[in-house]
């Protein structure tokens, strides 16, 4: 069993791995204190992993085998960190993946750490927490863009908090595969490009036309190596403008083929490639969002990601913040969710080592789910804990990974009623394990917390053992209260349908 995550102190490294759908990054920083820290290393190898998914949206061989041998590689620099110290997330390509888990399973073996699939609009989260902390702490309005491989998130916030987050799903990758086919740039090959981007982008539109940003900011890939090209041919001495991207755009048309971008000054042999998908992008944006500059930050997931860690170490997690904000949404009982977490942590912390479950992990699992058990009541009180689990699955949860909210759904979907192995189908053999056992521990608080009644219930015993579990109850209470005692056996009955054996004395 893996021990709480040792607090961090000064000097302690911190690292962060992007596996986004053009390159691999890893950055790893030095914390030097409570909220900062030093970028002592950087990795990037360009895997291009959107360009390997094949007709059928799977992972070919060649490509996870090109994947994985990076992966190793920065394993290897990652040795010797402890668990909770590396924060490691797959983005766009890894989302489109057909065969993402099983690919995730030898990603995670090959990196020595656990590996995140994570929405759009979390990425977009991370991009903007990277992004504002590398600029002046002003209180307008900017908006941020980053163009991946596979998506680009356009963000809109305040100082470190963003407004409004939306992933659109076009990247330089994508774009320049489907429409400069064979390695040709034409003005035709631009204008269908541009177009399609204008198309995915203009439901978004209206609305960041109306928030009322003052300054525009660019990060990551695509964006810093235009301004790189912009910059070393006269076309701009800061940032990006319009007219620098028409100049890109003509000096690309010229060369007729990536394989003579790389002569035009600026251009990194391993960017030509992509380069001209995203500039199409770019100019797209440009054109709907009416943007006369864009000023580049050196900021971008990766940092986002180490930021973002260093709150989970501190104990400011950002999920913290979303469950409560889930709870206010819907309305939830506050107290009696507290009465729940309260007995369900009680429960787990008597069985945690007789199961094998992570302390630290099983206590936050725990406590998130007895918060949001009752979110699907304000859909119908009838199936609650399917609405639960379906409002779960589904929401933006800034923080969560995908694996995360899939876990937490079906624990909510098996907080009630029968309870079959069908529910934790889903998920891995080891989550469901770690799901399961948690589920019970939900369950049996929300059996003896089903009066709702503020008086506190006498400390009851939970000794485990593998697939079974003892409560102890004083006699004399139990005698007291017969409808509690008839819940707990109706309970012992439900869970015998899978094996598990619940006794009560």
């Amino acid at each position: 069993m893996n021990e709480p995550t040792p607090p961090v102190t000064d000097s302690d490294s911190v690292a962060a791995v992007d596996l986004g759908s053009n390159s691999f990054h890893m950055v790893v920083g030095r914390v030097v204190d409570d909220t900062h820290f030093h970028i002592v290393d950087r990795l990037r190898e360009r895997v291009a992993l959107a360009a390997g998914l094949d007709e059928h949206h799977e992972l070919t061989d060649k490509v996870q085998e090109r994947a994985l041998a990076c992966l190793e590689r920065f394993g290897q620099r990652l040795r010797e960190f402890p668990e909770g110290r590396v924060r490691a997330v797959g983005t766009s390509a890894m989302r489109q993946a057909g065969n993402a888990k099983a690919f995730l399973a030898q990603a995670q073996a090959a990196l020595g750490h656990p590996i995140d699939i994570i929405a759009g609009s979390e990425e977009a989260r991370l991009i903007y927490l990277g992004v504002s902390h590398t600029l002046s702490d002003d209180r307008g309005r900017r908006l941020v863009i980053d163009i991946g491989g596979g998506s680009t998130e356009l963000i809109v916030g305040e100082r470190f908090e963003p407004v409004r987050m939306d992933s659109l799903g076009m990247g330089c990758v994508g774009y320049s595969l489907r429409f400069f086919v064979d390695g040709k740039i034409r003005a035709e090959d631009f204008r269908k490009a541009e177009i399609a981007a204008r198309l995915k982008l203009e439901p978004f539109e209206r609305r960041y036309l109306e928030t009322s940003w003052e300054n525009c900011v660019g990060s990551s890939g695509t964006i810093t190596a235009v301004d790189a090209i912009l910059r070393a041919n006269g076309w701009s001495d800061r940032g990006i403008t319009a007219a620098g991207l028409r100049q890109l755009k003509k000096a690309l048309v010229a060369a007729g083929n990536i394989n003579k971008v790389p002569g035009l000054s600026g251009v990194q042999a391993d960017r030509a490639p992509v380069l001209p998908g995203g500039v199409a992008i770019l100019l797209a944006l440009f054109e709907g969002l009416q943007i006369e500059h864009m000023a580049i930050s050196t900021g971008s997931m990766r940092e986002g990601l180490l930021y973002d860690l260093l709150g989970r170490i501190r104990h400011e997690d950002v999920r913290d913040q979303t469950i409560r904000q889930l709870c206010q949404r819907y309305n939830v009982d506050s107290a009696q969710a507290g009465r729940v977490e309260r007995l369900a942590l009680h429960c787990f912390h008597q069985v945690r080592e007789a199961w094998g479950l992570d302390a630290e992990v099983g206590q936050q699992l725990v406590g998130w789910a007895a918060r949001l058990h009752e979110i699907g009541l304000s859909v119908a009180f009838s199936g609650y804990h399917k609405h639960s689990a379906y409002l779960v699955a589904n929401s933006d949860m800034p923080g969560f990974s995908r694996a995360d909210q899939e876990l937490l759904a079906a624990m909510l979907l098996g907080q009630r009623k029968r309870l079959t192995r069908e529910v934790f189908a889903g998920l891995p053999n080891s989550e469901a394990e770690l799901a399961k056992s948690l589920t019970i521990c939900l369950r049996v608080a929300l059996r003896l917390a089903r009066s709702r009644s503020p008086t506190p219930l006498p400390p009851f015993t939970a000794s485990a053992r593998r697939g079974a579990l003892e409560l102890g109850f004083l006699p004399d209470w139990i005698e007291a209260h017969p409808l509690t005692f008839a819940d707990l056996v109706e309970e012992a009955e439900k869970l015998r349908e899978i094996g598990f054996e619940l006794r009560v004395r």
